[in-house]
Parts: C-alpha cells; sequence; structure tokens
C-alpha cells in the first residue's frame, strides 16, 4: 500500500495511556476510543451517525469492553457471565450489574437490543471524563472538538504524543493502509466503526483499504460477535417505527382561546397546560393557518439537545426573513459543519470575557443614559429599558451611536419578524411606506459603521463585534459575504431589543418586591461602594443573590418561549412520528411552568436555584434554547443584565405604574412585557458621578 501514516504510534503500547497536564495517566477504554473516532471535529459532534445505530455501537463498545475485563465472555451465539465484580467505571457497571442480574443466557444481540436505549448515559459520561482528561474541548450548544494542546502534541511530535487524542485515529489508520497486525482492540474499533459506515468520512479509502478493512473485522471473534450483533439490530427501529408510533392528538381552538394563561399572553404556560393534557406531542389548527405540530416537556428538550441536529435543520424557517436584509446563509439560519464554524469563528465577540474587559465603558454608557432620568417621571417600561440596553450594546459592539435611529431599527425587525416568522401578518405589510421608511435605516447604520472601521480609525481600541465580521469578510468572503454584514451588522442592535426586553421583566421584577429590590441593593452598594468594579470584581459570590434573581426572571419571563425547525430526516418523539418536511415549534420553555420540573411554578422565588433544590439543573431550564442554536451570547447577556440591575439598585428607586398593575404579556414576536406596563422613577438614591 502507498498510504503515508505518521510513525507517532511506533512503540507505543496499543492500550493507549492518557497523561494530560495535570491529570493522572489513565486508560482508555474501548467506548472512549470509539467515541473519540467518531467525533467529526468539523461539525463538532459525531459523523453521520444515525442515533439507533450510534446507540447500538457504544453498547457493543461496552460489551467488548466487559469482554477484556473479563467479567462477560460472548461469541457467535451467546453471551454469558465471567465474574460480577464491578469494575469501578460508572459507564460499564450499570450494564454489567444488568447482565448478572439475568438468570437466562442470551446472545450479543439480545443485549445490545435490551440496552441500547441506555446508551445515551455511556455517550454522556464518556463525553464528560474525555473533557476532564483535556482531550476534548466542550461548546456551549454541545459541540466538542479535540483541545488545543492535543492536536499540538500530535502535530510536532512531543514528548506526551502518545496522549494525544488523535491518537487513536493515527493508529487504526496504520492497521488500515498497512500490513501490520493490529492489536485485538484496534480490531474492534475497527469492527465498530465499520458498522455505523463511517470510515469513508474519516479516511481516503480505496478498494485496497476496503477490502482490508473487511479482513481485520474477521481477525478477532469477540469483535466478530458484537459487530455482527450490532448489524442485527441497526434496521430494528425502522422496521419497528410504524407499528410503535401513536396518533398525534389535536388541540381544539376552544381549549386554546378558553387558556387562562393565553389570555395574558403567557405562552411558556399556555404550552406546559396542553403537554399536560395532551401529551409532549399536539397539533394545533388555527383558522387559516396549516396545522402546528407542538413538542413540549422535559424529555422532548433532551431529545432536542441531543438527537436535533441529526433530525431538523433552522434553514427553511429563516430563509424568508434573511432575505428582507439581503442576506443567505447566516448564523441563525445555518446548521451543520457550516453552522459549527461560523459559531467559533464569532464566539470571541459574544463571550462573557470580551465584556469583562470593557466592563467601565458599559458603566460609562449605561450612567451617561440615566443621566437623563428624572424623579418623577413615568416612562414606557419596553421603551425605557430598550433604550439603555442599545446606550451600551451599539457603541461596544459596532462603534456608532444609533440611539436616533434604533426605534426605527427595532419597529422594522419585529415587523419583518411577525410577517416571515410569525406568519401572522400578510407579506404587504413588511412593504407599506411606512416601513420602507423604517427599512431606510438598516443602510444608514451600515454606512455609519463602515465609516468609522478603518485601520487608522480603530487603531488602539478595543476589538467589537464589527471588526470580527469585517475581518471574516476580508478573510473569506465566500464564508462571510458582504451581502450578509446588512444583517450580521445590525442583528447587534437587534439585541438590544431581547436584552431590553429581559431588562425591563427584570425591573418589573425588582420593583414588585421591595424584599428582593433591597437585597440587589445591597449587593450593588457593596461592588460600588469603594468605587466602580472591575470585570474580576462581578464574581458568583458577588452576585449571590441577584443571578439567582435574574434566573428567575428568566424562568417566568422567558424572552423567546419557542423555535421553529423543518423535519429533514424522520425522526420519532416521545413515540410520535415525525415525518419528513413537517414543520415543528419546539416549546423549549414549557417546563418553566410544569410543578414537576419547578415546584409551585406561578411563584417567584430565587431559592429554588440553590442547594439542595438546584431546580434549573437539566433540560427543563431553558430561557437560552436547545442544542446546536442554543444562544451564543448568553454569558455575555447575563453579565450585561446583571451589571444594569445593580446599577438601577444603586442609583435609583423604580416604582410600577400603575401600582396595582398586573402584569400581562405582548408575546409575538418575542415575549416582552404589555405595552400598558410603565416605570415611575420614584428616588434618586445616590447622585451619578459626572
Amino acid at each position: 500500500m502507498e498510504h503515508e501514516i505518521p510513525d507517532e504510534t511506533a512503540g507505543v503500547p496499543a492500550l493507549m495511556a492518557v497523561a494530560t497536564q495535570g491529570v493522572a495517566t489513565k486508560a482508555l477504554t474501548l467506548p472512549e476510543e470509539l467515541i473519540l473516532m467518531l467525533l467529526n471535529e468539523e461539525n463538532g459532534y459525531f459523523h453521520q451517525v444515525p442515533g439507533w445505530r450510534l446507540n447500538c455501537a457504544v453498547v457493543g463498545a461496552v460489551l467488548a469492553e466487559l469482554s477484556l475485563l473479563l467479567r462477560i465472555d460472548t461469541d457467535l451465539e451467546s453471551l454469558f457471565l465471567v465474574d460480577a465484580t464491578k469494575t469501578g467505571d460508572p459507564a460499564l457497571d450499570p450494564f454489567l450489574e444488568e447482565i448478572a442480574s439475568e438468570p437466562a443466557q442470551h446472545n450479543a444481540q439480545y443485549w445490545i437490543e435490551r440496552l441500547a436505549l441506555r446508551a445515551e448515559s455511556v455517550i454522556d459520561l464518556t463525553l464528560d471524563r474525555l473533557v476532564d482528561l483535556k482531550i476534548l474541548e466542550y461548546h456551549d450548544g454541545d459541540f466538542w472538538t479535540v483541545a488545543r494542546t492535543v492536536r499540538h502534541s500530535d502535530m510536532y511530535g512531543h514528548a506526551e504524543q502518545g496522549t494525544a487524542g488523535q491518537f487513536i485515529k493515527t493508529r487504526i489508520g496504520k492497521a488500515i493502509f498497512t500490513d501490520a497486525i493490529p492489536d485485538p482492540r484496534d480490531v474492534i474499533v475497527i469492527c465498530l466503526v465499520n458498522t455505523c459506515d463511517v470510515f469513508r468520512f474519516i479516511f481516503q479509502l480505496d478498494d485496497e483499504a476496503e477490502e482490508r478493512i473487511e479482513f481485520i473485522c474477521k481477525m478477532d471473534l469477540i469483535g466478530r460477535s458484537i459487530a455482527a450483533a450490532v448489524l442485527h439490530n441497526v434496521a430494528g427501529p425502522l422496521l419497528r417505527r410504524s407499528r410503535l408510533t401513536k396518533h398525534i392528538p389535536r388541540v381544539s381552538l376552544r381549549k386554546l382561546l378558553f387558556n387562562p394563561n393565553a389570555r395574558t399572553g403567557n405562552l411558556p404556560a399556555v404550552f406546559a397546560d396542553l403537554a399536560r393534557q395532551y401529551g409532549p406531542v399536539y397539533e394545533l389548527r388555527p383558522p387559516f393557518m396549516g396545522p402546528m405540530i407542538f413538542v413540549a416537556g422535559t424529555k422532548v428538550n433532551h431529545w432536542m439537545n441531543r438527537h436535533g441536529r441529526m433530525h431538523l435543520r433552522a434553514r427553511d424557517y429563516f430563509a424568508d426573513f434573511e432575505k428582507v436584509y439581503g442576506a443567505s446563509g447566516v448564523l441563525p439560519s445555518l446548521d451543520g459543519a457550516d453552522h459549527f464554524r461560523l459559531r467559533k469563528a464569532m464566539a470571541p465577540a459574544y463571550s462573557r470575557r470580551r465584556l469583562a474587559d470593557q466592563v467601565g465603558d458599559l458603566i460609562h454608557h449605561s450612567r451617561k443614559h440615566m443621566a437623563e432620568w428624572r424623579v418623577g417621571d413615568t416612562v414606557s417600561a419596553t421603551r425605557m429599558c430598550r433604550r439603555m440596553i442599545n446606550a451600551q450594546i451599539s457603541p461596544m459592539s459596532v462603534s456608532v451611536d444609533s440611539q436616533d435611529i434604533f426605534d426605527d431599527l427595532s419597529t422594522y425587525k419585529e415587523r419583518a419578524l411577525t410577517v416571515h416568522i410569525a406568519k401572522a401578518l400578510p407579506k404587504f405589510m413588511l412593504r407599506t411606506p411606512g416601513m420602507k421608511r423604517r427599512a431606510k435605516a438598516v443602510d444608514t447604520l451600515l454606512g455609519r459603521i463602515q465609516s468609522v472601521h478603518t485601520s487608522a480609525q480603530r487603531a488602539g481600541c478595543p476589538r467589537n463585534l464589527a471588526d470580527d465580521l469585517l475581518s471574516l469578510n476580508a478573510s473569506d468572503p465566500q464564508f462571510v459575504p458582504e451581502s450578509n454584514l446588512r444583517f450580521a451588522l445590525s442583528a447587534a442592535l437587534i439585541a438590544s431589543v431581547y436584552l431590553g426586553d429581559a431588562f425591563s421583566f427584570a425591573v418589573y421584577a425588582m420593583a414588585s418586591r421591595p424584599a428582593d429590590y433591597a437585597r440587589i441593593r445591597s449587593e450593588a452598594d457593596a461592588l460600588f461602594g469603594d468605587g466602580d468594579p472591575n470585570g474580576e470584581d462581578f464574581t458568583p459570590s458577588a452576585l449571590d443573590f441577584t443571578h439567582r434573581f435574574l434566573m428567575e426572571c428568566l424562568r417566568m419571563y422567558p424572552i423567546v418561549p419557542m423555535s421553529m425547525r423543518t423535519v429533514m430526516n424522520t425522526c420519532v418523539v416521545e413515540g410520535y412520528e415525525l415525518p419528513v418536511g413537517t414543520t415543528i415549534y419546539i416549546a423549549q420553555t414549557a417546563p418553566h411552568y410544569m410543578d414537576d420540573v419547578f415546584r409551585d411554578p406561578f411563584t417567584f422565588d430565587v431559592d429554588r436555584y440553590r442547594a439542595p433544590r438546584h431546580e434549573h439543573r437539566g433540560p427543563g431550564y431553558a430561557p437560552y434554547g436547545l442544542g446546536t442554536h442554543r444562544c451564543l451570547g448568553f454569558r455575555w447577556m447575563e453579565l450585561q443584565l446583571a451589571i444594569n440591575v445593580l446599577m438601577v439598585a444603586h442609583h435609583f428607586t423604580i416604582k410600577v405604574s400603575p401600582a396595582n398593575f398586573r402584569l400581562r404579556f405582548n408575546p409575538f414576536p418575542s415575549m416582552k412585557p404589555s405595552k400598558k406596563l410603565k416605570f415611575r422613577i420614584a428616588e434618586k438614591v445616590r447622585e451619578l458621578p459626572a
């Protein structure tokens, strides 16, 4: 064979030892080596392995590992227990216990079929362990890549070359492309990867290499028996699907209209009510619209986080909206490898670290805006909070002042969302004279940004979002074309709408709860008492109450209560089949109002986030979305929201107006307080520094 394979593995035992920086030496298990083989760094997840096939392969790796540890023995006919002693590995021992608890003897196919549904726990434990070993890096949105230090040690052949996360691929490549006799563990890995049919994505295979793979797969009895059992199971769900799936219940329009939460506009609570009555998947048929399939519940959220990327795509519902801005393929509409690549490229611009480095600027812009407030004034809650946030985001993200055009930008954006995403208005409503006038504000903003983002004017300035986008356009104009900048750069100010609305809910909650207001003010006074804090001062202990308070605000008042996706591969969710082409509405915040997840969900309770309750841990808490499209800037948002709430509490007392106001929601195109909510500047507690 003429394929060249690096000599990195020469003299290194097949049982790979891990000795990363600061981590004790440990051996990788077969499930861990399988996960490393299947990881696709281009999209941050596994190669194109259907969920059931992946589950079967992972269980096969567990059984093979137990066999090598002499806990079980298996051949082509049977699998039997040898030693029930625990291995000490939490990914292996539950499977060993179940095998030991079964008095009858069965074959490997039986056990793979029986245990496949529990494979997700093995995958989760394996990914966590590889992150702890610093072999993998975790990225928000449930993405994983090989750690940078690991890649470098591979590339340059440092002393710890045998510790690299990609070491397994080098080993397997040598077994396939040379005549070297592979280690039995490598034979098993090759057998399992071959059942997943992804070698063609990992290596460039010719006929000779494919023949070599088939030859290797016959070398080891354990590998042959496990692989055969996996192959017999991978078609099972497809054959059984039509028999097992359930009929999707339809919600009557009367049931929806007379729901008390629908009358207040509380969509998460509506979704929770319907899920309790009809189950996790149900259908609505509004007048003059097609059927709408909703999915809701903690198990649905878990499925979305783990499997959504394999079956659903975001592009379809977002395409018309991005075209309004002349764009195509922006971050919210991308899926797969392109989405992951752009997400990684833009992550620094939306990171908490970048905001923490510019806290002084944030405080300055916030005070400058609050200086316009006058005691006794009563103002619209939504407008006040959106403009205060925009007064910070605009100069810090795109280096311009946009307050004079912000109302036009936000109005145009909300109309476009209502027309093209919510589809609650006809398309001509975006082409009225008023909307055409407001659309010009987007070009005005773009012109301002481009006029100040020259090399000379940006010299010595902290890097911001516009710098990152313009740099990406210059370095890779096909990946981030100029035609997408109109959307991407104005999206920074659109963020002022979402964050501003979250801020308005937080101010409402604070003003409605004087005791909470006092505790937030106490934390603010401690932070600002000896001068302005820096980014490092906003620690978890310094923000203990404020952080939990804001978490509860985001639970009760989530800005984006649901998301839309199109089914691109037929899937079964909680026993309901969703065929290709179906548009589904994912009510990820419905668990926020389910009492089996959050006790007394309509009660504002900041202690639910403290030990031992920790009610937010798990997929039920989802104010930032789910899976790969989880909000990229949520950590920035948390810090900016906290600083603004603290500064308001430190300098002002704000009251709800009218005092007996009962909160109602305006749920479209995103959740915000009703227009009737107003705030009264009741007191200036201390002067704003000049």
